[in-house]
């Protein structure tokens, strides 16, 4: 249970993430934020990341093993990295409408998989 607590939590960072990091690239769809500075932005931006952070600390404290949780350090980062980069593709494509999903991502993603794949195998 507490994987799976951790995992959920980790989505809901990598939102407010996603959103933190990239979300500001977006402003110009929105009316009433077109005339938002570099400052603004970055305040913005660290208004999100707050949340990120509240959804991410918890996830790496319950998910740690040492914590009881039942991931390793090397297991915690591979997920994140494969959940950044799952929740980044689906916000990108479904949300922001910038890009299109392509083969060589499609590749990419086999790929990060396969990094899980050689940190999770206990040799």
């Amino acid at each position: 249970m507490k994987g799976i607590t951790s995992v959920l939590l980790l989505i809901l960072s990598n939102l407010f993430m996603t959103f933190a990091w990239y979300g500001h690239l977006q402003f110009k769809k929105i009316s009433w934020l077109h005339g938002v500075g570099l400052i603004g932005v970055i305040m913005i931006s660290w208004g999100l990341a707050f949340f990120e952070y509240i959804f991410q600390v918890p996830a790496n404290r319950i998910g740690f093993r040492e914590n009881g949780g039942p991931f390793s350090l090397f297991e915690l980062k591979i997920i994140q990295e494969v959940v950044s980069l799952t929740v980044f593709t689906l916000v990108a494509v479904y949300i922001f409408r910038t890009d299109k999903l392509a083969w060589n991502h499609v590749v990419g993603f086999l790929f990060m998989t396969l990094a899980v794949f050689f940190i999770f195998k206990k040799w």
